[in-house]
């Protein structure tokens, strides 16, 4: 998975916008002016996802990868790392 897949993925959903509200390199995605996916271009990749705590809470516990947000509020908000350790969905 690379920014350009995951780009496609977040316009495809219905009322998308994409932003960089911070600088040049944080590319941010809303809906309805909400932020749901943020990403930093520089550096290794990796995606900051918005989600209920439940599911967080859940996803950290199998996914060493999955990570609170640095910078945000990690009862909502969690970081993936893709450094192999998250399988791919089939």
């Amino acid at each position: 998975m690379n920014i350009e897949e995951i780009r496609l993925f977040c316009l495809s959903l219905k009322g998308v916008t994409e932003s960089f509200p911070f600088n040049e390199t944080v590319l941010v995605f809303k809906v309805m002016n909400k932020m749901f996916c943020l990403t930093d271009l520089d550096g290794d990749f990796s995606l900051v996802l918005k989600n209920t705590p439940e599911k967080n809470s859940e996803l950290r516990e199998e996914y060493p990868d999955i990570i609170g947000a640095f910078h945000m509020n990690k009862k909502h908000w969690s970081s993936l790392r893709f450094k192999g350790a998250i399988p791919k969905r089939k």
